[in-house]
C-alpha cells in the first residue's frame, strides 16, 4: 500500500462545493478484500474509527473517484481518497501569551472564565490564538489526547463566555471526561432570548443534528429520525417585555444545544447571528425602538449566552466542587438597557 497523502484539489462534487484531498491511499496488488472503513482505520495514524465513519457518512471517502459506503470492499490497486471541503493544513500547537482568567488551579484541575471571542481549540480557520495555545503558555505538561487538545474535556462556542474546567493531568482529564460522558456534571447557562417565554420553566427534548443546507448550523429533528438525543431544562429568571432572561440546565452536551433548542421553541438567543437572533424578532415598529435594539446589539455584539455555573467531582480528592461565573460586562450592560426600557418603554414609544 502506498500513502500518497497530498494537498491537490480534486474534482468538485455535484453540488459544486470544492473538495480537497487530505489522504490518498493506493491498495497493494496483493490487497485482500477489506471493508473501506477498516482499511482507513488501519492505515491512517491518529484517526479514530468514529472519525472514519463520519467521513464516510458525509460522502467524503472516494474509491477510484466514486463515493462509497462503509461496506465497500477495497480491492488490489484501488485508489482511496479522503476529501474534505477545506484545504489540508499542517499546524503545531505552540504556546502563546494569551491572558486567561484563572479562578482555581491545583495539580488535577484548572478552572477558568473564558472570554467571548476566544476559540477553545485550533481548527479550520483558527490555527493560533486559541484557549489551548494560552493554556500551553501558562501551564506545563498538560495531558494530551487523540485530538491534539491538551487538557480539554468540554468546550464553549467562540462567542459564548463563562466557566470551564481543564484536566491538568492524564488521570484527571480521563476522570473529568467520564463525568461529562455520564452527565454527572452540573452546568447552568444564562441566556437572553427573544420573546416573552410563556411558561416559568420547562424542558426541551429533541434530537440535534447538522442543518441540511449549512454544515455550520444545527437544528432539531423528529425524535429518533436524525441527530443526537438532547435535553435542555429552562427556567425564567426575569421578564423584560420583548426579551426574557432564562437559566438553562444541560442534561446533554450537544453542539449549539441551547441556541438550537431555544430557537426551536420560538425564542432565539438575542443577537445570535448564526440563528437569526441579530434581527428584531419581537417588538414594535417605532423608529426609536429599532434604534434602541441596534444599540443593544452594539453593546453585546455576540449571542447573549454565558456559562454561569459548573459543578463536578474533583478527580483527586473526590470532593464536590461548584463554581459561579459573574456575568461579563457586555451582558450586564445589555440587561440594564432592557430593564430600563421595560420600565420606561411608554416614554420611548
Amino acid at each position: 500500500m502506498r500513502d500518497d497523502t497530498q494537498v491537490n484539489e480534486v474534482n468538485p462534487s455535484e453540488d459544486n462545493d470544492e473538495l480537497y484531498e487530505h489522504h490518498r491511499l493506493v491498495a497493494d496488488k496483493g490487497q485482500k478484500p477489506l471493508r473501506v472503513d477498516k482499511f482507513l482505520k488501519n492505515l491512517l495514524k491518529n484517526t479514530s474509527r468514529n472519525k472514519v465513519q463520519q467521513a464516510i457518512e458525509a460522502g467524503n471517502v472516494h474509491v477510484n473517484g466514486q463515493v462509497v459506503k462503509a461496506n465497500y470492499k477495497v480491492k488490489p490497486e484501488d485508489v482511496v481518497q479522503v476529501v474534505l471541503a477545506y484545504p489540508p493544513h499542517e499546524f503545531e500547537l505552540n504556546p502563546e501569551n494569551i491572558p486567561l482568567d484563572i479562578v482555581h488551579e491545583d495539580q488535577d484541575v484548572i478552572v477558568l472564565n473564558k472570554q467571548a471571542g476566544l476559540v477553545v481549540h485550533p481548527g479550520v480557520g483558527n490555527y493560533t490564538g486559541t484557549l489551548v495555545n494560552g493554556l500551553l503558555y501558562h501551564f506545563e505538561n498538560l495531558p494530551g489526547n487523540a485530538q491534539e487538545r491538551p487538557g480539554l474535556v468540554h468546550r464553549l462556542d467562540k462567542e459564548t463566555s463563562g466557566i470551564m474546567v481543564v484536566g491538568a493531568s492524564e488521570r484527571a482529564m480521563a476522570h473529568l471526561a467520564q463525568q461529562f460522558f455520564d452527565r454527572t456534571t452540573r452546568r447552568t447557562y444564562w441566556a437572553l432570548v427573544w420573546g416573552n417565554v410563556k411558561d416559568d420553566e420547562g424542558t426541551i427534548t429533541g434530537h440535534i443534528g447538522r442543518g441540511p443546507h449549512n454544515r455550520k448550523t444545527f437544528q432539531v429533528y423528529p425524535e429518533g429520525d436524525y441527530g443526537k438525543h438532547a435535553v435542555t431544562h429552562y427556567k425564567v429568571l426575569e421578564r423584560l417585555g420583548y426579551v426574557t432572561l432564562v437559566a438553562c440546565t444541560l442534561e446533554t452536551g450537544r453542539t449549539h444545544q441551547i441556541r438550537v433548542h431555544m430557537k426551536h421553541i420560538g425564542h432565539t438567543l438575542f443577537n445570535d447571528k448564526m440563528y437569526g437572533g441579530d434581527k428584531i424578532l419581537k417588538g414594535t415598529t417605532f423608529t426609536k425602538y429599532k434604534q434602541f435594539v441596534q444599540n443593544c446589539f452594539n453593546a453585546c455584539p455576540r449571542q447573549a449566552l454565558h456559562a454561569k455555573t459548573l459543578g463536578f467531582t474533583h478527580p483527586g480528592n473526590g470532593q464536590e466542587m461548584d463554581f459561579d461565573s459573574p456575568l461579563p460586562e457586555d451582558m450586564t450592560n445589555l440587561l440594564e438597557r432592557w430593564r430600563n426600557y421595560s420600565v420606561h418603554s411608554q416614554h420611548l414609544e
